[in-house]
């Protein structure tokens, strides 16, 4: 994780690949690559222990104790999000969608193709959901069965008050969903703390396994409340649910490969100090990076009261000789991948905290943005 990189001399991960300043995929650990060099059947007996073993130690993850069960599901997040939006709103229920960015908006548009009645309730992109907003919608609209809310919504990497949404939410007694997919592992989410329905996650965000896999992580009771919700098959949690109670195999084929990683990435999260120690990572590399951004002048979006440790807005700078698509291809050449901006609000460009990735590496992509700017003949970062 450590490997020594200079700004003129091509950093690059253990495995010779260029470091991922991303939200996601990420830089993975050389282990865990390595776990993907093995075929299993997925009716192999060895196979299904890991199953049971990655399930566990997901609902572990949020103390969940024997009241919450996960349900893996093939595909990118937005597949287990879309599932969890199916799942457990009904047919007749109405769902507040909470959006301060790009993924909240697309859970709006998930409502839309399900024929899910559902309201938003915006805010700016750079401003946290508002609990108290939440409080006055569920109390002028009674037909409101659902909250869901994004964890940090990495359009621009500002952290949600997903507690004290959940309280609002519980008063109300109104079910809550949480979007924790950029966030969980690195950010708290505590079953014994917050009353929700389900929380889904995937396996290549902060615990750094590869793509492939979501995961939900249910409350058993309400999961159990949900059969014949689903519009579609494959996103159907609760029957993906009940087959693996019964069997501990995947109703269709898994992503075997993905889940040998998944079960590796997750061993050496708990070897590091789980939610405590890889979200102490972050954050340490989260204010490397603020910091020294700012000292070159640029200005980044958020308060650091609201800026979770996962990925950092930027604003883009108004000297005319800052180009960013040169800027990127620079980067990436000396062996840091960045990612465009997603705002509405104002231009940008984001770098990710998050990944295998420590104080060696962000001091690195510091000393190559700072040579790049040289390069690009950049004098002033300051935003226009």
């Amino acid at each position: 994780m450590d490997t020594a990189a200079t700004p003129t001399n091509r950093a690059l991960s253990p495995t010779g690949d260029p470091f991922l300043l991303t939200p996601g995929p990420l830089t993975t650990s050389p282990t865990v690559k390595q776990a993907m060099l093995h075929d299993l059947g997925s009716r192999d007996k060895r196979f299904i222990a890991i199953n049971a073993r990655v399930r566990a130690r997901l609902v572990d993850i949020i103390h969940g104790g024997e009241d919450y069960a996960c349900v893996p599901l093939q595909g990118s997040g937005t597949f287990s999000v879309e599932a969890m939006i199916g799942t457990f709103v009904p047919r007749d229920g109405k769902l507040l969608v909470l959006v301060n960015g790009a993924y909240g908006t697309r859970i709006v548009k998930m409502c839309a193709y399900y024929g899910r009645a559902c309201v938003a309730e915006e805010t700016p992109e750079n401003i946290p959901c508002d609990p108290e907003a939440v409080d006055r919608r569920l109390a002028a609209d009674p037909a409101i069965t659902h909250v869901v809310v994004v964890h940090c919504e990495t359009t621009s990497g500002v952290l949600n008050p997903i507690a004290e949404i959940g309280a609002v939410v519980a008063r109300h007694g109104r079910r809550y969903l949480i979007d924790s997919m950029s966030a969980f592992g690195a950010l708290e989410v505590d079953a014994r703390a917050i009353t929700f329905d389900a929380v889904v996650a995937s396996s290549n965000k902060c615990l750094e396994g590869a793509p492939g896999m979501g995961f939900c992580i249910a409350r058993k009771s309400a999961l159990a409340e949900c059969q014949g919700n689903a519009p579609s098959l494959s996103l159907d949690l609760h029957d993906q649910w009940a087959a693996m109670e019964k069997t501990g195999q995947w109703r269709f084929t898994p992503p075997v490969h993905c889940i040998l990683a998944f079960d590796q990435a997750i061993e050496e999260f708990l070897a590091e100090g789980g939610v405590s120690g890889r979200g102490g990572r972050y954050r340490a590399n989260c204010k490397l990076l603020v910091d020294g951004l700012r000292a070159m002048g640029f200005e980044t979006l958020l308060d650091d009261a609201i800026q979770a440790p996962i990925i950092v807005t930027v604003k883009m700078p108004a000297d005319p000789r800052f180009d960013f698509p040169a800027f990127y291809d620079r980067l990436s050449a000396t062996g840091y991948v960045i990612y465009p901006g997603k705002l509405t609000v104002a231009e940008s460009f984001r770098i990710g905290c998050i990944g295998r990735l420590g104080a060696t590496e962000m001091n690195g992509a510091l000393a190559a943005i700072r040579e790049t700017l040289a390069e690009l003949g950049v004098t002033n970062c300051a935003p226009g």
